[in-house]
Formats: structure tokens, sequence, C-alpha cells
């Protein structure tokens, strides 16, 4: 219960700090919180090496996604089919493709990630995959920092089978929600580096656009 100070001032229990600018500011819409899409740099390294933001940790069921107007990390749904993530997903900062989404990436890695951390990820490969009739490919990466993992360079050095699960995941996870998904060949990481270049290069044309209006 507050007291009164003997100078008038009424005292609420709380240190007698001053109150944090951030809170502030945010209460009275002077600034907003970091977006991890707009104010995480790709890196220095991007195409080949990059910054990700994991959504949906390896073994996940949950569908978790950014939110692009809080860049907040949200609940979607949860997948109908019984099938579980296979690698950590995510998404590329300073991308953009042409559902108007960041470039998004399966990240191979010992252990799962806690959705909303980012990570330095190395391209290996590409899956070119069509979703409801509409180009959605998935840039295939391996954790640049994982001992197990940052070793490969493309995807044909992957064994087979890991590969076939990859793409049955993806072939599957909406047959119970009546969504088709097709997936085409695996491609090298020559094509996944061109892919990524081209959405960050989408991205800038993007903001220079927006900087005009």
């Amino acid at each position: 219960m507050a007291t009164p100070h003997g100078d008038g001032n009424v005292s609420s229990g709380f240190p007698d700090i001053a109150l944090n600018e951030r809170i502030l500011s945010s209460l009275t819409r002077r600034s907003v919180a970091a977006h991890p899409w707009h104010d995480l740099e790709i890196g220095p390294g991007a195409p080949s090496v990059f910054n990700c933001v994991v959504e949906i940790g390896k073994g996940s069921k949950v569908k978790y996604e950014l939110d692009k107007k809080t860049g907040l990390i949200k609940i979607d749904r949860v997948l109908y089919s019984s099938v579980v993530y296979p690698h950590n997903y995510g998404f590329i900062p300073r991308t953009l493709c042409e559902d108007s989404d960041p470039m998004d990436v399966l990240v191979l890695m010992q252990e799962p990630i806690v959705p909303g951390c980012f990570l330095r990820a190395k391209a290996i490969g590409l899956m070119p995959m069509i979703d409801q009739g509409e180009k959605d490919d998935k840039i295939i990466a391996v954790c640049a920092d994982d001992p197990e993992f940052r070793h490969y360079r493309d995807i044909k050095e992957l064994p087979p089978h890991r590969l076939a699960e990859i793409r049955r995941f993806f072939e599957d996870y909406k047959k119970n929600e009546n969504k088709e998904v097709a997936v085409n060949d695996f491609l090298p990481a020559e094509d996944a580096e061109k892919a990524i270049k081209y959405s960050m290069d989408l991205y800038a044309s993007y903001i220079v656009e927006s900087l005009r209006q």
C-alpha cells in the first residue's frame, strides 16, 4: 500500500529510480520494439552465411510464425497431420519474396531452438515448392556454428534419407487440411545463394520505394 513521504509525495513501494524510458516511449508510442524482420541485419557473409530467426523448433507440431505487424512470434495453428517439423524452421531477415513474406529457411542442426532466437546459418541447397499453386521455395541450410553440421557445403552431401524425410514432411503436413503441396527436385547451394540474393534485392527495392512515398 502506498505511504506518504514527509514532502507530500506518495511512495509506490518501488525503488527510487527513474522509470524505464523504454516503457514510457512504448506507452506514448514515441518508439516501437525491435522488429526481427527489419531491425536484425542479415549479416556480412550473406547470401552464403546469414542470420536466421527461428520460428519453429525441431520436433514441434505447433506452427509458430512471425506476426509482421508487431514482430512477435505468434501461434498460427497446430498441424492437422501426425507429423512434426524435422528441423528448425524460420526466416532470413531483410529479405522479401513474391508472397510478401521473408525468405523461408530450414536449418539442420543437433538441437531444437526456442522460437524467436536467431543463429548463423549456411545455405547448402534450395527446395523448390509449390503451395496451393503458388511458389513457396525453401532454403535448406545448416547451422554455421554447430560442429556436427557446419562442414556441409552442398545439399548433395546429405544422406538421401535425410532429404527424403524433408520432402515427405512438406508433402504431407497440409494434407489433412485438403491443401496441396508439391516439392520439386532439390537444387545445389549455388541456386540457394542466388535465391537469397534475389530476395535481398527485392527487399532493398521495397524499402527504397517506401521511402519515396
